[in-house]
């Protein structure tokens, strides 16, 4: 089961993909009000507790207990309120109308269920709530650097325009950066960002 994979990534010493937040999400964040934060697919924690840093009420999921158990471990230290959820995101109620904003730092899924949770996440934010997310295109296979070797883990930015439709963007770009985090990702990257907001 993908559970154990995380499991046993999360649980060598050290952190997989760092401690230190996503440079495009600790660029958008700054400028986010202060409110409910869902991250998903959030591994070992480094962006909920960013956010939980900056002010906001934090909830984190992730399907990995190990990752989990990190966060928690962090979050007491820093005496950090962040809730850690350990679900699978096929199963997870996202709820309605209740999110600020709903964090997506490299989540990659299989296209079918990404397709289903962005819609449940579209329907999920408050209005004026964003999407916040960061991704690995399919021109990824040819870096190396990092993410799924499953092209249909990776996503494209008109991709992402369907799925989110309802949505408002305020930014959706695809370029190449290098992205430094961890052991994991480390190198010049093929990467997808979008803000997409929702109206009201």
């Amino acid at each position: 089961m993908q559970h154990r994979f995380w499991d046993e990534r999360y649980g060598r010493p050290g952190y997989f993909y760092g401690t230190e937040p996503n440079d495009f999400l600790r660029a958008q964040a700054a400028a986010l009000p202060i409110g409910e934060v869902l991250c998903i697919g959030e591994g070992e924690g480094r962006n909920a507790l960013h956010l939980a840093r900056l002010g906001h009420r934090v909830t984190a999921v992730d399907q990995s207990e190990v990752g989990m158990a990190k966060l928690r471990e962090r979050a007491a230290a820093e005496q950090l309120a962040v809730e850690a959820m350990v679900a699978d995101l096929a199963e997870f109620d996202f709820g309605a109308a209740r999110w600020t904003a709903i964090v997506s730092i490299f989540c990659h899924l299989p296209s079918a269920l990404r397709v289903d949770v962005h819609r449940r996440a579209a329907h999920a934010l408050a209005p004026g709530g964003r999407i916040i997310l960061e991704a690995y295109t399919p021109r990824q296979l040819n870096y190396g650097t990092g993410g799924p070797s499953d092209p249909d883990m990776l996503c494209e930015a008109e991709a992402l325009r369907a799925e989110l439709a309802p949505l408002t963007f305020d930014h959706l770009i695809e370029l190449e950066r290098e992205v430094i985090e961890g052991p994991a990702h480390n190198g010049l990257a093929s990467v997808v960002q979008l803000v997409a907001r929702r109206p009201g």
